[in-house]
């Protein structure tokens, strides 16, 4: 199968490489240890493999996916060797992640949009979603830089006005990476930062809009509620707005972000996500199960501190980088 192919940068793999270090260390002495002594792959090897999978959270549902596709061709060869374990791996898992039709981005980008009414070009409308602690406010304060990187003209708007931090933390990033921030006071309804923004980034003639939103799960009608307020004003300005939401999910949680994710998911409309957090963790495998499970594009992974670790998510650079 042809699916691996050098796709990014040098410096970028080995990131990304870097990033994944303590997921694929703690992914393969699990399965050195369970293919010890054996020759092939048998319904012992499988069941072990089955194991480690769930518990490097790639997911149950994704796990049995997986097993069942090694077990079609374990069928077709009998004598398949656990030394050929590893490549089968990456195959099955790369041909899985290919069934949705996303995650073959290289680079930051945004979709053309059509033009307003009056001919002005419209913003590219991104809100972000996400509770408190997962990293939402840096996401933001990194895919702004990568925005602005590429030479486009980028707002950001402080519409999480629940949490005393999240004000100040958003103009800390606005200020580093030297781009207009809309704010009000902390406690302000969410929806009228929103319009501002969007109204400001338009009038700024901005090619991004990014609006920070809902650091909490309080519960699943009022999240709703707060949300759709959120876009219903926004759509007053532009009315397709936003063009894109991004629920952002701390990797290092392990199954507590598919939890997160299906409750974000129930309460609002997600049209990508952000996995966070990787580098510091031996549970990277729940991107594969994320991105299989709820097949919502995993748009950004986070694999380090610094300002350039937060990647756009490629599933062959990611398949490769973790089973290598």
């Amino acid at each position: 199968m042809s699916f691996f192919k050098k796709i990014f940068s040098s410096e970028k793999k080995e990131t990304l490489d870097k990033g994944l270090e303590k997921s694929k260390t703690s992914f393969f002495t699990k399965l050195n240890k369970a293919v010890a002594g054996k020759s092939k792959v048998d319904d012992d090897v499988l069941d072990n493999l089955e194991e480690i999978l769930v518990t490097s959270d790639v997911g149950v549902n994704t796990t049995l996916k997986v097993i069942e596709r090694i077990e079609e061709r374990v069928a077709k060869d009998k004598y398949l060797g656990t030394s050929e374990l590893n490549q089968i791996l990456r195959e099955e898992i790369a041909a899985l992640l290919s069934e949705t039709k996303s995650g073959e981005e290289t680079e930051y980008t945004i979709p053309e949009l059509p033009k307003q009414a009056d001919g002005s070009k419209t913003p590219y409308v991104l809100m972000v979603v996400g509770v408190n602690g997962v990293g939402k406010t840096t996401t933001i304060g990194k895919l702004a830089y990568q925005f602005k990187k590429k030479g486009l003209n980028v707002v950001l708007g402080a519409a999480d006005t629940f949490r005393a931090a999240a004000i100040d933390q958003l103009q800390v990033w606005a200020d580093r990476v030297e781009i207009p921030m809309i704010k009000q006071k902390m406690g302000s309804d969410p929806a009228s930062v929103a319009f501002d923004a969007v109204k400001s980034g338009v009038n700024q003639d901005a090619d991004v809009i990014i609006i920070d939103t809902a650091g909490r799960l309080h519960n699943k009608v009022n999240l709703m509620n707060e949300l759709t307020k959120v876009k219903r004003v926004m759509q007053k300005v532009i009315g397709d707005a936003p063009h894109d939401v991004l629920l952002v999910l701390d990797g290092s949680t392990g199954q507590n972000a598919f939890e997160q994710a299906k409750q974000f998911t129930a309460a609002t409309e997600v049209t990508s996500l952000a996995v966070t957090k990787l580098d510091g963790t031996a549970k990277g495998g729940v991107v594969i199960g994320i991105s299989d499970q709820f097949q919502i594009p995993v748009k950004y992974i986070g694999v380090g501190e610094g300002i350039e670790d937060l990647q756009v998510f490629n599933k062959y650079e990611f398949v490769d980088s973790f089973f290598k």
